[in-house]
């Protein structure tokens, strides 16, 4: 049931651990500086055929880098783990070796966690009892395949994290991309945002920005009620009135001394001179 693999490893981003990187294991070694897992983040994780070398596996990454891999060329400083049929080794990428690295990557045996060789498990809301049978590491945590030991394969597996919680409840592939993935999901959970997060306030042209109607949004401010707010700029003069042509004053003006003159009996300053031209003419 196991399936070879293997993944890739190298040094955190960190200006604490720039100092490592591109080191020889023996330069580590003299100056009593451990390589452990804490320092490393996994890049990449893949299968491979039984029986690969960790040569073999870095020539193959050299020739064709997968499109998934996230990090630099293989290389000086680098770590290698090979999970070969249920064993793993991790080997230090030197510069013309490889070097074992045992301690590199423990998985727990006394804290009550699982392992490797756990059999005779039961799983909360599970019948039965379940065995390891298969195991991966992803970014220095395992993950463990367990079989139901009564009823085998007819069963479906289900995926366990090093405290025994379920990842996966569920799977007849055993390690594949999809439970991969449900790996991932679990170690970085998607960030949400939280419920009581208000959207701030927009200004007009913000608005405008965002639903593409700037009389909607001038509106806002301009109009007598929000009730009014219609598309239509309810305060501003009709039309026919902004089109009606402007009045004399002039016109006014004479318009005015007819009504006073009217009102006071007397002709009007425009008719005397009109009177006054005709008897000239005379």
């Amino acid at each position: 049931m196991s399936t070879s693999q293997f993944a890739v490893y190298q040094l955190k981003r960190k200006p604490e651990l720039r100092n490592f990187l591109y080191r020889t294991y023996e330069e580590l070694a003299q100056e009593q500086i451990p390589v452990q897992v804490g320092n490393y983040e996994q890049v990449y994780i893949g299968t491979m055929k039984p029986g690969e070398t960790p040569e073999q596996v870095k020539k193959n990454i050299d020739q064709r880098q997968p499109h998934n891999y996230k990090g630099h060329a293989i290389s000086t400083s680098d770590v290698l783990v090979l999970n070969d049929n249920g064993e793993t080794i991790a080997y230090y990428v030197n510069k013309n070796s490889f070097v074992v690295v045992p301690d590199f990557m423990r998985i727990p045996s006394s804290s009550g966690g699982l392992t490797k060789n756990t059999a005779g498990y039961e799983i909360s809301g599970k019948g039965g009892t379940w065995e390891v049978v298969d195991y991966i590491l992803m970014e220095g945590k395992n993950f463990f395949l367990m079989e139901h030991e009564q009823h085998g394969k007819d069963v479906a597996y289900v995926v366990l994290d090093q405290n025994g919680k379920v990842l996966v409840d569920g799977t007849y592939n055993g390690f594949d991309d999809e439970v991969k993935q449900k790996i991932r999901d679990y170690l970085h959970p998607p960030a949400q945002d939280s419920p009581d997060r208000q959207k701030p306030k927009l200004e007009n042209w913000q608005k405008y920005l965002e639903n593409g109607e700037y009389l909607r949004s001038a509106e806002m401010t301009e109009e007598a009620n929000y009730n009014m707010i219609d598309g239509l700029n309810n305060n501003a003069a009709p039309k026919k009135e902004k089109k009606r042509p402007k009045e004399s004053v002039l016109a006014k003006l004479h318009q005015k001394e007819k009504e006073i003159a009217r009102r006071s009996g007397k002709k009007a300053m425009q008719e005397i001179m009109g009177q006054d031209m005709e008897r000239a003419k005379k």
